[in-house]
C-alpha cells in the first residue's frame, strides 16, 4: 500500500493549499509556479514590485493631473484638477504588469478602480483599459470607477484564493495570486487527507485526462469561456485577449483532442513562454507527416516559428501590449479581424 507523506497540521493551519504547504509533496511544480504572473495576478500595495521601483509615477489627461507616489511601504494616489485634489492610499495591485497593472483603492467603505493603469512598454501611466473617453465630470469620477459587488467578487475571484465564497468577497481569508486551488478543485480536502494519511481521500481529480473544451471551460473561468463572449462580447477586436473563446473558433479545434487544449502547449505551473520556437513541437503534435490522425501540413514546408504566422499579434488600442490571437488559422493579407 502507498504511504502518504505525513505533514503537521500545524504546518498547515489554518490555511490549507498554499503553494508551499502543496511543495512538500508536489515541489517541482509548486516551486516553477511561485515564480509565474499568475501567482503574483494579485498583490498588496507593500509587496508590489512595479511601484516600489517606481517611486513616482505621473500622467494628465482631460484637465486632472495624477500621480502615484511612494511613501514607505505606502504608494499614494493623487488627482487634482488645479483647485482641488483627492488622494488616497492605494490598497491593491491587480496585473504583474506583462501587460499592464490596476489598482484598486477604497473610499467611504466602496472599492474603485483606478482610471490610471500601469503599462510596462512605456514604463509609465496611461487610461485603464476599457475606461469611458469623455471627461470625468468631477474629482471622483476622474479618480476611478465605482466597483459594484459583482465586480469585486469578479476582480478578487480570478486573482486570488479563496477571496470569494458564493458570490460574497471575504477578505479575512483571501490569499493574493492565482494558487494551486483555484484550478484543482478540492485541494483543501486532499490536504487535509494528506495531513491524516487518509489515502482514498486524497486522490483528487488529474487535470491531465481533460479534453479541450473540459480545459478551455477550466481556464476560461478567468480567461472566458466560448459562451461567455458568444452571448456577451465584446466583438471585435477587443475580444483578442480571451484565448478560450479565440481557440474554439479556430478550424483546428476539437473538442475532445486533448493536442489543442490550453495545457498542451502552456504548462500552467510555469510562466508562459515567450519564444515562438517553443510552440513549434505542439504545432507538429497535429501538423507532421507521422503525427496521429495528422493535420494538413503548412503549404510553405515551414517547420519553424508556426505562431508568427497562424497565431498573428494585435494591439488592443490604449492596451500598449500585442497580444497573440488564439484563433489559429491561414492569416490572408489586410483581411480583417475574425470576429
Amino acid at each position: 500500500m502507498k504511504t502518504m507523506p505525513r505533514i503537521s497540521a500545524f504546518l498547515l493551519a489554518p490555511l490549507l493549499a498554499r503553494a508551499q504547504d502543496c511543495a512538500r509533496c508536489h515541489n517541482a511544480q509548486s516551486k516553477a509556479h511561485q515564480a509565474t504572473s499568475m501567482a503574483r495576478a494579485l498583490e498588496r500595495v507593500e509587496d508590489c514590485q512595479i511601484l516600489r521601483g517606481n517611486p513616482k509615477l505621473a500622467f494628465e489627461s482631460s484637465g486632472y493631473r495624477y500621480s502615484i507616489t511612494r511613501d514607505g511601504k505606502r504608494s499614494i494616489y493623487a488627482v487634482t484638477d488645479g483647485r482641488e485634489t483627492f488622494t488616497t492610499p492605494i490598497e491593491w495591485a491587480f496585473g504583474l504588469g506583462a501587460a499592464g497593472q490596476t489598482y484598486v483603492f477604497e473610499r467611504n467603505g466602496l472599492r474603485y478602480e483606478s482610471r490610471v493603469s500601469f503599462y510596462k512598454s512605456i514604463n509609465g501611466l496611461d487610461l485603464t483599459l476599457g475606461v469611458p473617453k469623455l471627461a470625468p465630470r468631477d474629482l471622483i469620477e476622474a479618480a476611478g470607477r465605482e466597483m459594484s459587488k459583482v465586480d469585486s467578487s469578479a476582480c478578487f475571484g480570478c486573482h486570488s484564493y479563496k477571496g470569494v465564497r458564493g458570490a460574497e468577497l471575504h477578505m479575512e481569508s483571501l490569499q493574493p495570486g492565482v494558487l494551486c486551488g483555484n484550478c484543482h478543485a478540492g485541494a483543501d480536502a486532499h490536504a487535509t487527507a494528506v495531513v491524516k494519511g487518509d489515502v482514498s481521500a486524497a486522490r483528487i481529480a488529474k487535470l491531465k485526462h481533460m479534453g479541450a473544451e473540459e480545459m478551455s471551460d477550466l481556464c476560461g473561468k478567468c480567461h472566458r469561456t466560448w459562451a461567455d463572449i458568444a452571448s456577451n462580447g465584446p466583438r471585435g477586436l477587443n475580444n483578442v485577449r480571451f484565448q478560450p473563446y479565440r481557440l474554439a473558433n479556430s478550424k483546428c479545434y476539437d473538442a475532445t483532442d486533448a493536442r489543442i487544449s490550453c495545457t498542451a502547449c502552456h504548462d500552467p505551473h510555469a510562466e508562459v513562454e515567450r519564444s515562438a520556437a517553443a510552440y513549434d513541437s505542439r504545432c507538429a503534435a497535429c501538423h507532421a507527416p507521422n503525427a496521429k490522425t495528422s493535420a494538413r501540413l503548412c503549404r510553405t514546408a515551414n517547420t519553424k516559428g508556426c505562431v508568427t504566422c497562424h497565431m498573428p499579434k494585435y494591439e488592443i488600442p490604449g492596451s500598449h501590449h500585442l497580444f497573440s490571437d488564439h484563433q489559429i488559422r491561414i492569416v490572408r493579407n489586410n483581411e480583417p479581424y475574425p470576429n
